[in-house]
């Protein structure tokens, strides 16, 4: 029997293939009917054979011969995801605003360059071969000669992939010019002093990203089946966290993966603390950290956190686990070891991303500044990601880190933990913008949450 459903998301990672299946999705109760697994196979030369794999374990599941969606969207951060380089002109400013507006829309940033780009930089660029490249540089009508100069070093790359350009406007032509047909040209991401406007240039490189970034081997077929739209699986995510607002409040969501740990805050912050900033912050804002895996970076990760301490409070031997180190735990140890790993990278990447006040001291005498993020307003920390929503733990995990008294972070001052139970955040992330309805609904479930009649 072949099973006739709305929707199925397919989010292919760097080394799971996740599949999900979604009914009803107009109606007042949509339903997540299921989800399954199998490894991506990109090293097999085709992401759609473990696409495949996952699906044929989902009609197992259900206990049908095929699936038949009405619709089908993926998220994807196979193939080491969207790489990008950044290059602006100071760092507090453009830089900063571009490093934003690219990890805002899912790219993992790979380079930035601050000022004229060096001649070492220029290699480095050519190496890492990037997705798509972010050029910005200057406030509207303000300096000029840095954008231009590094679009001329840019264009002598030759390299055929989209430049995104967000800067001055009034270099937009002459560097239109320079990089040639595949620039993409967007509102200026820094184009005041103190002001961020990083939305256009997000919007602009997940387009980007579907139009032209489909890498891995076997996307082009992926492609062919999908119906919808193609996103990096990160700004999924975040797209899922900006809705749910929306409906429940400021909130922070930790995602803690297999290579990587993400942080998606969205919040305004308070008054009291916005009074106190030196710099604008986007509404919201992503971190990735890069050295913070529970399976491929459990090593360095186990070393970071002092594998001899975590024995002593685990009671065994961490080593001799991490040497013979599987991406599922199959035993009490390496659940209680995986954990812990979970608990030491959302501790360290929530340390990485909030801000901090301090206090400076002149002829006037003290005065209270705040840099960063302020995440004192928000309400709810929400969990993701495998080890968070797939071992037992993940609720206390967090709740230990809000637990944790920080002396001048920015970090929530009253906090719920919701966990992301059914493991679709990224999933439902992808279908939010043309289902929002369903998509909230099904979130709120997932949490273990009830939105209120009407939402």
């Amino acid at each position: 029997m072949t099973l006739h459903i709305d929707l199925l998301v397919a989010e292919i990672g760097s080394t799971t293939t996740t599949i999900s299946a979604f009914d009803r999705l107009s109606e007042s109760e949509p339903r997540f009917l299921g989800q399954a697994f199998h490894p991506t196979t990109v090293e097999e030369g085709d992401v759609l054979i473990g696409l495949s794999g996952a699906t044929d374990a989902l009609s197992c599941s259900l206990g049908v011969s095929g699936i038949e969606p009405k619709e089908m969207v993926a998220t994807s951060s196979a193939a080491g995801g969207l790489k990008m380089t950044v290059h602006g002109l100071v760092y507090e400013m453009t830089v900063k605003a571009a490093n934003e507006a690219a990890l805002g829309a899912g790219a993992i940033v790979k380079l930035v360059t601050v000022g004229e780009i060096s001649p070492d930089d220029l290699q480095r660029v050519r190496d890492l071969k990037p997705n798509i490249i972010l050029l910005a540089g200057g406030v509207d009508h303000g300096e000029r000669k840095t954008a231009l100069f590094n679009a001329r070093l840019l264009a002598r790359l030759g390299l055929d992939i989209p430049i995104v350009y967000g800067g001055n406007i009034a270099c937009r032509d002459e560097i239109e010019r320079i990089l040639g047909p595949k620039t993409c040209i967007v509102d200026n991401v820094y184009p005041r002093i103190d002001q961020l406007n990083v939305e256009p240039t997000r919007k602009v490189i997940q387009e980007v990203f579907e139009e032209h970034i489909v890498q891995a081997p076997g996307m082009t077929n992926v492609r062919e089946m999908v119906t919808g739209t193609i996103i990096p699986t990160p700004a999924a995510v975040m797209e899922a966290a900006r809705l749910i607002r929306e409906l429940i409040g400021d909130l922070v969501v930790v995602d803690v993966g297999g290579a990587t740990t993400d942080i998606h805050s969205v919040t305004e912050g308070s008054e009291e603390i916005a009074a106190m900033l030196v710099a604008p912050e986007p509404f919201a804002k992503r971190t990735v950290e890069g050295d913070l895996g529970v399976f491929i970076n459990a090593g360095h990760l186990a070393g970071q956190l002092g594998t001899e301490k975590m024995g002593r409070e685990l009671g065994f031997a961490v080593e001799p686990l991490l040497d013979d180190w599987g991406q599922i735990p199959d035993d009490d140890r390496a659940r209680s070891l995986v954990l812990r790993l979970t608990q030491g990278a959302a501790e360290i990447a929530i340390s990485r991303h909030v801000g901090r006040t301090s206090h400076l001291y002149g002829p006037t005498g003290r005065v209270s500044i705040a840099e960063g993020k302020d995440l004192t307003a928000v309400r709810w920390l929400i969990g993701t990601g495998g080890p968070l929503t797939r071992l037992p733990g993940g609720q206390e995990v967090l709740e230990g880190i809000m637990g944790r008294k920080r002396p001048m972070a920015l970090m929530p001052r009253e906090a719920a933990v919701l966990i992301d139970r059914d493991y679709i955040m990224a999933a439902v992330g992808a279908i939010a913008q043309s289902h929002p309805h369903a998509a909230g609904r099904l979130l709120a479930r997932s949490f273990g949450i009830t939105l209120p009649v009407g939402v």
